[in-house]
């Protein structure tokens, strides 16, 4: 048995980053970018006006200037502005060669075909936005390791960029075991469950940017595990297992990644909920085998799998909390293990929810974080710093 600081180390030292691929801007939303991405034109390309108002050439102590043209966005034509003129120019329209002011409309009064400056309120030079301003050819535009969020989507779309590189996502299978399960929409009989552990994991991979999902479902014999594992080795980069990975009578789950060849790299981990954790490796592919209580899967999956794929994926420091908050009230547990309990945080603090039980998914309802209680305390006190892992919503 392995501490969560051990099985965290383990999984970080085999981690190995996926291919990188070429995808449109937009398909490339969510990912992260495998190189730099370097401005191949200036932006903005020409000077333009800031703001809706007049433009023209600044004539020291002059304050009146002809109305001779309009100029609206999206004109391409140089329109010649001479001394003591000037043209109605509105937002994002390119500046005359001749200009070097505008003047927000406000500001001026216009009076037969004329604008009148209160000069004490006008600046020369202001209200341009000058080509280049934002970025230059050959600038780094957007940096390698960096997520394409909708705004540096919108920031790339500025300087023309048609294609990103970025590292592609795993492609996940899902093999759900156990007798009792039932799938929604089918009615329950004594003794059996409805299958929950398949549509969180889904719904948690989706959020994660994943699109490539197998499921598969096992019944609780050795020879079924083995072929469903089998038969999702044929194209996912992770296989997920949940359920029949501790030690009772119909758990197959080890005893079937023995016989595939999976290497070990950890089983049972000093946390609660999740203990009967297996983790393991065989070639590139990961395994990861679950336990089956709902509240667990969800746990493990954000502690251990998300930051796993989004290292995969060329996110860095994935495994670090986003915040030590203080917790809101004692807490008593037991020493040894390590506790991960469903939270609600705000600025100030954090608090720990009713419902803890691996089997309850009722507090998840509420839960915006798992916080991570020290395995070396039974009591951790108010007050005190705990680490607080965001859970996707």
């Amino acid at each position: 048995m392995v501490s969560v600081q051990e099985a965290i180390a383990k999984i970080q030292e085999k981690i190995h980053q996926m291919p990188v691929v070429e995808l449109s801007l937009y398909n490339g939303l969510g990912k992260v970018l495998a190189e730099n991405v370097i401005a191949n034109i200036n932006v903005p390309s020409f000077d333009n006006s800031a703001m809706d108002g007049y433009c023209f050439k600044w004539i020291e102590g002059h304050n009146e200037y002809d109305i001779v043209a309009q100029i609206q966005a999206g004109d391409t034509q140089n329109i010649a502005i001479r001394p003591f003129q000037c043209a109605r120019i509105y937002t994002g329209a390119m500046i005359p060669q001749e200009v070097d002011t505008v003047i927000q409309q406000e500001l001026v009064s216009v009076s037969d075909g004329k604008i009148t400056i209160d000069l004490h309120k006008a600046k020369k030079g202001a209200n341009i936005r000058t080509e280049g301003s934002q970025s230059k050819i050959g600038d780094i535009v957007a940096s390698a390791g960096t997520k394409i969020s909708p705004s540096l989507l919108g920031l790339l779309a500025s300087n023309g960029i048609e294609k990103v590189k970025v590292f592609d996502e795993p492609r996940i299978a899902i093999i759900i075991t156990g007798n009792e399960l039932v799938n929604v929409g089918f009615p329950l009989e004594k003794g059996q469950i409805y299958n929950s552990n398949e549509f969180a994991l889904k719904a948690l991979l989706k959020v994660c940017g994943l699109n490539y999902i197998d499921v598969f479902h096992a019944v609780d014999t050795l020879q079924s595990v083995v072929d469903q594992i089998s038969k999702a080795n044929e194209s996912a980069d992770i296989v997920i297992l949940t359920g029949g990975i501790s030690v009772g009578d119909f758990d197959f789950v080890k005893l079937a990644m023995q016989q595939i060849g999976v290497e070990e790299l950890f089983y049972k981990v000093k946390q609660k909920p999740g203990k009967p954790l297996f983790v393991g490796m065989k070639q590139s592919k990961w395994y990861f085998a679950l336990p089956g209580n709902p509240a667990a899967v969800i746990t493990c999956f954000n502690q251990y799998l998300k930051p796993t794929i989004e290292m995969m994926m060329g996110h860095q420091q994935s495994f670090l909390p986003i915040a030590m908050l203080p917790l809101k009230e004692d807490y008593h547990k037991n020493a040894g293990l390590t506790h991960f309990l469903k939270g609600f945080y705000t600025f100030n603090d954090v608090e720990l929810l009713k419902g803890q039980e691996s089997f309850n998914l009722a507090s998840f309802n509420i839960a915006n974080c798992i916080v991570q209680l020290p395995d070396d305390l039974d009591i951790v006190q108010k007050g005190t710093l705990v680490a607080v892992y965001q859970l996707p919503q």
